[in-house]
């Protein structure tokens, strides 16, 4: 069986069934074709549920034809258990999809800023070439700029303007993806201020400082921001190869999954932001300041591999969910 030429060829009738699916009134040719359409489907379903080694197209087609049958029946969505659904599901399988991606866009990201402030901390031309001037001491200084920084503002305005900003640069991140550039220059600047600036510190014998202030928000700033360059490169990527499907269906399905990625880390952001806004400028100790941001970046990752997994396994296996449609003849 050619998936491709059989997903082409009735892919029409499924978006339709989608379409009437999701109206909120229809009328009496409406309704019947509905049904019409919902039996078509439900058969075709059952043929890629033995012939498609995609799970993606069967989960996704799964949801289609569950979606009609709940409106055939007469069930209304529940929108407090979408939202839970998402959160549960859709959010975390869509960052676990794109696992790779910004993992190595962590390392890569790292790696940069590790190098720059190596260089910058035992190179005295570093500063020259990267046009530094040659006193740093108000960054740098006990009580400098770097560490005013985080407490120059009250506390809730400090933690909106940082949500606000990061969510902003996410944004960047997960919809400029498809032009790749913009990303990468995006990454690579914001990795290059945090190596310099970690160089400098260094050379001046204040490195503790340094982590001190950034790790109790920046392990979990820093990795939404890894999951949605990650995100958008994958984005960028699918134009470029966009596999079994067409270019524009892949940019589609993937642009669903960085949508989801979005919505998803504004929250994420959110607690970021409370912690840099009250967390990281408190009197609490730094070792207790970075437990709590070591808390909060592993109860985020735990999250998201053992809901991401989950999510995964159970589309791998909506064939299963959906066997009873193979009874339903046209």
């Amino acid at each position: 069986m050619d998936v491709d030429a059989y997903s082409a060829r009735h892919r029409q009738l499924w978006t339709r069934l989608d379409v009437l699916s999701r109206k909120r009134r229809l009328s009496g040719a409406e309704a019947d074709e509905l049904v019409l359409l919902y039996r078509r489907t439900s058969q075709q379903l059952a043929r890629l549920q033995t012939h498609s080694p995609e799970p993606e197209l069967v989960a996704g087609l799964s949801a289609v034809v569950a979606r009609a049958r709940g409106r055939i029946v007469g069930s209304s969505p529940d929108t407090w258990a979408e939202i839970v659904r998402f959160f549960t599901h859709g959010f975390p399988g869509a960052v676990y999809r794109a696992l790779g991606w910004w993992l190595g866009v962590a390392v890569a990201f790292l790696s940069v800023a590790a190098g720059f402030a190596t260089w910058v901390s035992v190179d005295d031309s570093a500063r020259e070439s990267l046009g530094l001037q040659g006193d740093t001491g108000a960054l740098t200084a006990p009580g400098g700029a770097f560490e005013t920084y985080y407490t120059e503002h009250s506390n809730d305005a400090f933690a909106a303007m940082v949500w606000t900003n990061n969510a902003w640069v996410s944004a960047l991140a997960l919809f400029l993806g498809v032009l790749i550039l913009p990303v990468l220059y995006l990454l690579f600047m914001n990795a290059l201020n945090i190596g310099v600036t970690a160089g400098l510190m260094a050379d001046a014998g204040r490195l503790e400082s340094f982590f001190g202030f950034l790790l109790p928000h920046g392990m979990l700033e820093l990795t939404a921001i890894f999951i949605a360059g990650g995100a958008g490169l994958k984005l960028g990527w699918t134009l470029i190869d966009p596999g079994r499907m067409s270019r524009a269906e892949a940019v589609a399905h993937q642009g669903r999954h960085t949508a989801a990625i979005a919505l998803g880390l504004v929250p994420t952001l959110l607690v970021a932001g409370l912690l840099e806004g009250f967390v990281t400028p408190s009197a609490l100790p730094t070792p207790a300041r970075i437990a709590c941001g070591l808390i909060a970046e592993a109860a985020f990752l735990a999250y998201i591999f053992t809901a991401g997994r989950r999510a995964n396994r159970t589309d791998a296996v909506a064939a299963h969910e959906t066997a009873p449609v193979r009874m339903i003849a046209i």
